[in-house]
């Protein structure tokens, strides 16, 4: 086995990516952890305002890092913690063992969040918190649904559309950018892939497939470019 077999086995990522998104997602990720501080003070009661789940940090690692990823759309986002957050205080109040309570809680989220449509990895973690937290956190009962969960999901994603828009390549949600993708591909003579045709294909797929509208828009348009770039070549 050589080292590029090796890198691909291990799941290394050898696509190249532009220098220019370090210091943008390094930015994003502050903003939006600061952005949650900032309103859980305003906001909650001090007692509270210290709650800031773990999990938030794992959702701007989505939000500003792969801000079009189908996990980091708005109801993965929004859907995946509150639902997540409702499991993991059942599972603490009605489950009596610890260590099962944690393990069900996690369980039932992901069952949820599939069933739901909205799969949002931190997710789990809310769910975890919610067994394992402080006593501070588990006098909150279902009230940590909505403080901190809600108010901190919704402040990071306010944060993530307003400071993704500031970058006409980083438009989120995904959606915003496939738009713009598809009128481009419209004025360089190419019919646009319709929404319905990926929904087609991504239906005769039998598991689920972490790869976006866009992104496969965005593999048609550079495929596409290249065709014409050769076909120019030769003329």
């Amino acid at each position: 086995m050589n080292l590029a077999e090796f890198l691909d086995l291990i799941g290394f990522s050898r696509h190249k990516m532009h220098v220019r998104e370090i210091p943008l997602s390094t930015l994003g990720g502050f903003f939006g952890i600061f952005g949650i501080f900032v309103t859980s003070q305003w906001f909650l009661d001090p007692e509270v305002s210290v709650l800031i789940v773990p999990s938030m940090g794992a959702s701007a690692v989505l939000l500003f890092a792969a801000p079009h990823a189908p996990f980091s759309q708005p109801w993965n986002v929004m859907g995946g913690h509150a639902i997540s957050a409702v499991i993991g205080v059942a599972c603490w109040q009605w489950i009596p063992e610890y260590t099962v309570a944690a393990s069900a809680g996690v369980g039932l989220a992901i069952g949820a969040m599939y069933f739901a449509r909205c799969i949002h990895p931190p997710g789990g973690a809310t769910a975890l918190a919610a067994v394992i937290g402080s006593e501070k956190l588990h006098h909150l009962g279902y009230a940590y649904e909505y403080a901190p969960i809600l108010l901190n999901a919704a402040t990071i994603l306010f944060v993530a559309i307003v400071f993704n828009a500031l970058f006409k390549w980083r438009r989120y949600p995904a959606y915003l950018h496939l738009k713009q993708s598809a009128a481009e591909l419209a004025e360089r003579g190419y019919e646009p892939i319709s929404h319905e045709d990926f929904v087609y294909a991504l239906s005769h797929i039998d598991t689920f497939v972490d790869i976006s509208e866009e992104d496969l828009l965005e593999i048609y348009r550079l495929a596409t470019r290249r065709h014409v770039e050769s076909a120019g070549r030769r003329q």
